[in-house]
């Protein structure tokens, strides 16, 4: 079988604009997904950290209700006033909308008052798991999870009762009901997202005592490694399969008050549906250009094939003379080669140009065409890593959320693009404009020392603070500016040493720019 150059090069052609184009939008496709699974991993672990510190502080501020009560209570138990430590029960339970139930208990275990009174469990004895250890423990006491003498899954959150010489006389406790409408429902609910994430809250023992899916509340989740970690007091984020056999992206956090932890997660699946739908996009971009390829290939094959074509058939007749002039004007065909060499080029360099182009779009923050936070932070492990000295600026709109009240979020978007326009035009060349989060930027100053940074910093807020915004107001920044080496040897110092100046100059009155004055205690040669 004789095999056609023209064919033999179309397909080779063909293979190559295939393979480019697959490992063209696979690389793009794998840039995006590590993106977004680390931005959703770390977006999840802060989260998780904010919502322990929730936690941890309504469990203080409970037991901070608690002890003023039990402050006020050791008359009243003495002399059994029964009446009163009834309307105390019923006070506690109206006041704070904490507890689904209250109890005051003797030193003996005798329940003297509860509220509510349908509960019917006055003058029993409290012989329940977490009744008897809060007696036992006689100090502030939050329970894990056990069935009350109402048959109710609860947490109970008790502080003592001590008389005048400091002798204890019982205690005052309130009971969460676990799978009934209860606070932690309040603190912890509105966070649930319709996009595939939610949040879940285990303790000490690994057991569910908050889930959005109350038949999951007391559930054992062991096996799961991010609730191992939890058991052993840590925080952080990691990538896993769960129980149910769903790849999820989990950050935990642990709550220090109750020795609980919390979890938020986001299925994978969720998390990468845009990096998918990018990579459609390229595909369906590309096909076009990939089509005028074909025709350019099949036309350039051609170009080939003919001269070839001829140099064969001289050969079969070389014996005939006067033939030279004829084999060098087919020498031509070299010509014809580069062509489509620049055309299979032209075709490798469109097709990285468009992944380039969605990598591109990947760095840059869609709304003010600024860096993004990946690119910013690219950015300084390389000046880091090469010891290059630069300044970081850091500033935030001051007072943003009211914009975004009162005119709107699309008039609040048209602010944030303004103020990335004036800070490109305020700025150095050289510099480099990020747009961190929010009403949150960053600005990076090569090679710049203190007082360039201050006068890059003030020149574009002087700049703001007499020029309308397109909200029609005069809208301010505060700044706050740090230096590598001079506050610390590595990134994340260096931003943190700026916000802690930003929050100053919000501190001290908004609208103004804070050099910090932090100095690092690390060795500076390490």
């Amino acid at each position: 079988m004789k095999l056609s150059l023209k064919y033999l090069i179309l397909a080779v052609a063909m293979l190559a604009l295939v393979l480019t184009l697959v490992s063209s939008i696979s690389s793009g496709y794998n840039v995006q997904k590590k993106s977004l699974i680390d931005m959703t991993l770390e977006t999840n672990r802060t989260y998780a950290q904010k919502l322990s510190s929730t936690t941890d502080s309504f469990l203080k501020m409970t037991l901070q209700t608690l002890e003023v009560s039990a402050d006020n209570l050791a008359q009243t138990m003495i002399e059994r006033d029964i009446d009163s430590l009834t309307i105390e029960a019923e006070r506690l339970t109206a006041q704070s909308d904490t507890f689904n139930s209250v109890l005051i208990v003797a030193k003996d275990g005798e329940i003297l008052a509860t509220s509510p009174k349908t509960l019917e469990l006055q003058g029993k004895i409290l012989n329940s798991e977490g009744g008897i250890q809060a007696l036992k423990e006689r100090k502030a006491f939050i329970s894990d999870p056990y069935i009350s003498l109402t048959d109710r899954l609860i947490i109970f959150i008790s502080q003592p009762v001590f008389d005048e010489d400091n002798k204890f006389i019982g205690l005052v406790g309130g009971s969460i009901y676990l799978k009934e409408e209860n606070i932690l429902q309040d603190v912890l609910g509105e966070h649930f997202y319709e996009n595939g994430s939610y949040v879940y809250v285990v303790d000490s023992t690994g057991r569910i005592i908050y889930h959005q899916d109350k038949d999951r509340i007391n559930d054992f989740a062991r096996e799961n490694p991010v609730i191992q970690e939890l058991v052993k007091g840590k925080s952080g984020a990691m990538q896993l399969v769960n129980s149910k056999g769903v790849d999820m992206l989990a950050g935990y956090a642990h709550v220090n008050g109750a020795d609980w932890g919390v979890v938020t997660q986001r299925s994978t699946n969720a998390t990468l549906v845009p990096a998918k739908d990018m990579m459609q996009e390229m595909i369906r971009k590309a096909l076009p250009f990939l089509l005028v390829s074909i025709l350019i290939i099949i036309y350039i094959s051609n170009q080939i094939a003919n001269p070839l074509q001829k140099l064969a058939h001289y050969a079969e007749t070389s014996t005939q003379s006067n033939q030279e002039e004829e084999i060098s004007q087919v020498r031509t065909w070299y010509y014809e080669a580069i062509q489509l060499k620049r055309a299979l080029n032209f075709s490798m360099n469109f097709f990285q140009d468009r992944v380039n182009f969605y990598i591109h779009q990947s760095t840059t923050d869609p709304l003010t065409k600024l860096w993004n936070r990946r690119s910013m932070d690219e950015l300084l492990k390389k000046w880091t890593d090469q010891d290059k000295p630069y300044a970081l600026i850091m500033l935030d709109i001051d007072k943003f959320k009211r914009v975004n009240d009162t005119y709107g979020h699309g008039v609040g978007d048209d602010v944030l693009k303004y103020l990335a326009d004036k800070m490109q035009k305020m700025t150095r060349e050289q510099d480099h404009c990020c747009r961190l989060g929010g009403e949150e930027f960053v600005i990076l100053l090569p090679k710049a020392d203190e007082k360039t940074a201050y006068d890059v910093a003030e020149r574009l807020r002087k700049k703001l603070e007499t020029t309308i915004s397109p909200c029609g107001e005069i809208v301010t920044v505060s700044l706050g500016i740090a230096l590598f080496p001079d506050h610390g040897r590595h990134p994340k110092e260096i931003l943190e040493t700026a916000d802690t100046a930003l929050y100053e100059a919000k501190r001290t009155g908004r609208n103004r720019t804070v050099v910090s004055t932090h100095t690092p205690t690390h060795d500076a040669t390490v």
